[in-house]
């Protein structure tokens, strides 16, 4: 996989801008009426990493990490400063936070997913890229001991039991998360008397799916 496990620095991305784009085909018929429709389940999120660069350390430290990742060759994690969390951003994550899935007295491993509710409509996002101590599992009301357990594969964001969740359980989870992203150009344009007059260089990031 073209991917390195490992993540953008956090201090540069802060001050990023960026969020979930999706794509929906419209097509107006005859009569005035429209029909939609989309080939993408998830949405697939953009980010500019040049707005979060506030010194020419800031851009050294760009070029280098650029450069270790040959452009647009290899991935990487990125911090969403404003999606990174499975519960409130004002809150630590608790293990009560997400449902997951339900056991039914076999089936050992579970994906991790983030649902977002807007009335009586959902999206169950899959979460591939939790970041490594921050996973809180449960079973009911029970914290659940990673380690004993349970094991969290954070590469991939599958959680495995040592005992399969009795049926109808339900499967609890908290963390924190990273996106699976590239560069989205294999060039950088660097100008120091335009990073020291103001102007920050595009640094265009796009999430990949892994």
């Amino acid at each position: 996989m073209n991917f390195h496990d490992v993540r953008f620095p956090a201090s540069l991305s802060f001050g990023s801008i960026g969020g979930p784009e999706r794509r929906t085909d419209v097509v107006t018929l005859a009569n005035g009426f429209e029909e939609r429709n989309t080939p993408w389940a998830h949405s697939r999120r953009r980010y500019d990493a040049g707005l979060g660069l506030r010194s020419l350390d800031d851009i050294e430290t760009l070029i280098a990490f650029f450069e270790a990742r040959r452009g647009q060759m290899y991935g990487f994690r990125w911090k969403d400063w404003s999606d990174y969390k499975s519960g409130r951003a004002s809150a630590a994550p608790d293990f009560e936070d997400q449902q997951i899935g339900q056991g039914d007295g076999t089936e050992t491993q579970f994906p991790l997913c983030k649902t977002y509710r807007s009335g009586a409509f959902t999206y169950a996002r899959p979460i591939t890229k939790p970041v490594a101590g921050s996973v809180r599992i449960g079973i009911e009301q029970d914290l659940l001991a990673e380690g004993v357990d349970f094991e969290i594969d954070t590469t991939t964001g599958v959680v495995t039991f040592v005992h399969p969740p009795a049926e109808g359980a339900r499967i609890m989870a908290g963390f924190e998360f990273d996106v699976p992203v590239r560069f989205d150009s294999d060039r950088i344009a660097t100008s120091v008397a335009s990073f020291q007059a103001g102007e920050v260089p595009n640094v265009p990031v796009v999430e990949v799916r892994v």
